[in-house]
């Protein structure tokens, strides 16, 4: 008997032993495994004056994708200077406009930079702070639309909300209608977590709410106490480094894993944006499971 007792104490003591050793190493591994991406609307006061400095410089920071094409560069042209420099463009943006008018020189372009994913980051609408469920159905519209001509040749299309979208309607919000409105084959969704959470949004809860239709994020964090309200718009100085503003980044991740988010892109309006930048990038890397 005491043998026994001796033999199950020991079994106990190496199954322990082997849940520290696992839980040990599951801390010390990386939450953020992604490529370092980054939104290039985010070097556009550097980009007019110096593209291939700034690109280096991109380069430098150990970037290696980036969303948005090369401005006045042709897009042939400014894709192989990022190929160049080991950055890949796996999204691209077009105006709203261009994308209800112009389908096809949407997917042209988007095809000549390499990009699999066309984002449009605002919806015209009449008045600040007062989008409407008429401009909203129109928007659904030209989403379905144009949407379906971007995927029959290869191209995801992904709205970008921007936090006005949080107008109420019905038993929700107008970003829920037209999430709901829009066909899941044509259309799917970039999360830009900043806007979300100015909107009054809860960036974790959107993510596990719609899983299968986000497909993009932008990185990017909040100074703290920044007054929020439904215009989509506020101080580009409110715009801090990943890890030291009031969004919960960690959980995101951690989310944004489970659902299978294709891109993370970190995007920082402020006007220092080459010191904050590289201080987001060593923030993602320091995360931990």
């Amino acid at each position: 008997m005491t043998y026994k007792i001796s033999v199950i104490i020991a079994v106990l003591l190496i199954m322990t032993s082997c849940q520290n050793r696992l839980k040990e190493a599951t801390q010390n591994q990386s939450l953020y495994t992604s490529s370092i991406g980054v939104q290039a609307y985010s070097f556009r006061n550097y980009f007019p004056k110096d593209a291939i400095g700034t690109l280096d410089k991109i380069q430098a920071m150990g970037i290696t994708s980036i969303e948005g094409d090369g401005g006045k560069i042709p897009p042939e042209e400014y894709k192989k200077l990022c190929h160049a420099r080991g950055i890949n463009i796996p999204s691209t943006s077009c105006t709203f406009d261009q994308l209800e008018k112009e389908p096809m020189a949407v997917v042209k372009k988007a095809k000549a930079l390499g990009a699999d994913y066309v984002m449009v980051a605002w919806i015209p609408h009449k008045e600040s702070g007062s989008f409407s469920l008429e401009e909203a159905q129109y928007a659904i519209e030209v989403f379905n639309k144009s949407g379906k001509i971007l995927a029959d040749q290869g191209i995801t299309f992904c709205y970008h909300f921007h936090g006005y979208e949080f107008q109420p309607h019905e038993d929700g919000t107008l970003l829920d209608y037209i999430v709901n409105q829009t066909d899941p084959r044509y259309v799917s969704f970039e999360m830009d977590i900043f806007w979300i959470h100015f909107g009054g949004g809860d960036p974790v809860k959107l993510l596990k709410k719609y899983p299968n239709r986000w497909k993009l994020i932008h990185l990017k964090d909040m100074k703290k106490g920044t007054t929020k309200d439904l215009t989509g718009q506020t101080d580009v100085e409110n715009s801090v480094p990943l890890g030291t503003g009031e969004i919960d980044i960690k959980e995101i991740l951690i989310t944004g894993k489970e659902i299978g988010i294709a891109h993370y892109f970190i995007e920082d309006e402020s006007s220092v944006v080459m010191n904050q930048v590289p201080e987001s990038i060593r923030f993602l890397q320091s995360l931990k499971l």
